[in-house]
């Protein structure tokens, strides 16, 4: 069990640090130090032991993650959306409806970073508007990306390990619920603080300032056919199984004529940098690397480890992926589910299997919904939430500190997992 130790403690870093820490974290070369120091005792431990097919697995799957990863972020960075939609309730529901559905396209990532500025502008005038980017995180950077592998970490993930491109809209039915409740709450508490604004300001003709926007157009539309490009890949490496090494050079490639094809001046509009994407890169090959002996040992284990039912699996895998990262969650719930039905996750496409079994089929619906939905529910769930909160901040937003996210997101979403477990996973 003690071989566990740096992946629990490189996920206790990440949580802890950017909360205690955040200015010393901030830097690059200090979170390569702390992924180092426990990356490299974990590396010496799989290669001892004789688990060097499981490291390589391991490596290679980080290959794959980050090379999408990058190839969105690069992609979505060259697309800027000027102008704005008006600030009106009911259109600022319809620019989180539209992310909803765009996450499944260009990733949560990308329809979080492509919509936050043109989002915020929209509503420049509003005296409230930390609300506004609570939903936005909660839709558009977390509960949309359900449908596809693009659309969250965890689930491409899952593709990877055997899941097929399409399996995840099986899903369409608690994404429409959650995100659909979601969509009209906002709506009803948006429209209620701007009435609120109007009678504290009436001189200030709020509904007329927010009406008044310049017409929305996009910038970098060469982009456009490279984000058809990347899903071709995705589909080519499910439909003939390329090997590894092609789909990844092959988004490499794409990400790469995207920077090249960008205009500057739209890069400078998104204020791009490739910074956030290297410390997720730094980050993620500790996670990688450290999780290989854990998820072992709970496949392992599985008998002794609970949970059993679909519903127990959802707030499990939610619960940890609110206080850590979803993508790491998804993987060690998958292989608790796995080793309960005798699935070993020494094959590298053990999801396949689980999946073909209709009980395994149930468990990993519940465990992709509630790493994608409660990834939310704190500021380190899911790598959009600071990008977002700190773009809004950027923009003059002032947002709730980490515990006042966190208790503002589990209040409102409570109830909705609570409908959404007895809907679905009951």
């Amino acid at each position: 069990m003690w071989s566990a130790a740096p992946f629990v403690l490189l996920l206790a870093a990440v949580a802890l640090l950017e909360v205690l820490a955040a200015g010393w974290w901030s830097r690059l070369a200090n979170k390569a130090l702390v992924v180092t120091a426990l990356a490299v005792p974990a590396t010496v431990h799989l290669l001892v032991s004789g688990q060097t097919a499981a490291l390589t697995h391991s490596i290679a799957e980080y290959a794959s993650f980050l090379s999408l990863l990058a190839a969105l972020f690069v992609i979505a960075g060259g697309i800027e959306i000027r102008g704005s939609l008006a600030g009106t309730p009911l259109a600022n529901a319809g620019m989180l409806t539209i992310g909803a559905v765009l996450a499944n396209v260009i990733g949560t990532t990308g329809a979080a970073m492509l919509l936050i500025r043109p989002f915020l502008r929209a509503n420049g005038h509003r005296r409230t508007r930390a609300h506004l980017v609570v939903f936005f995180i909660l839709v558009v950077a977390n509960a949309g990306g359900l449908l596809t592998p693009i659309g969250d970490p965890p689930l491409y993930l899952g593709f990877l390990k055997g899941v097929p491109f399409g399996w995840t809209l099986r899903l369409w039915a608690p994404w429409l619920f959650v995100n659909g409740i979601l969509i009209l709450l906002f709506n009803l508490i948006d429209q209620f603080l701007v009435n609120h604004e109007e009678r504290r300001d009436r001189a200030t003709g709020l509904m007329d300032q927010l009406l008044t926007h310049e017409p929305p157009h996009i910038a970098g539309k060469r982009n456009l056919p490279l984000l058809a490009a990347v899903v071709a890949v995705l589909l080519a490496r499910g439909a003939f199984g390329l090997p590894f090494g092609v789909p990844e050079v092959a988004l490499a490639a794409i990400g790469y004529l995207s920077y090249r094809c960008t205009p500057r001046d739209v890069h400078d509009g998104n204020h791009f940098t490739f910074g956030p994407i290297v410390s997720v890169a730094v980050i993620f090959a500790g996670v990688f690397v450290t999780m290989t002996q854990p998820l072992l040992l709970l496949n392992a284990h599985a008998a002794e480890i609970g949970p059993h039912q679909p519903w127990q699996y959802f707030w499990a895998a939610g619960a940890l992926s609110s206080t850590l990262d979803n993508a790491p969650t998804y993987l060690a719930f998958t292989s608790v589910a796995a080793g309960q039905l005798g699935i070993s996750v020494t094959d590298p496409q053990y999801l396949a299997a689980l999946i073909a079994d209709p009980a395994g089929d149930d468990l990993l619906a519940a465990i992709a919904c509630g790493a994608v939905m409660m990834g939310s529910l704190t500021y380190l769930g899911n790598g959009p939430n600071l990008m977002v909160k700190e773009v809004a901040e950027h923009r003059g937003v002032r947002m709730p500190h980490f515990f006042a996210y966190a208790g503002a997101a589990t209040l409102i979403m409570l109830p909705i997992l609570t409908a959404t477990t007895h809907l679905f996973f009951r």
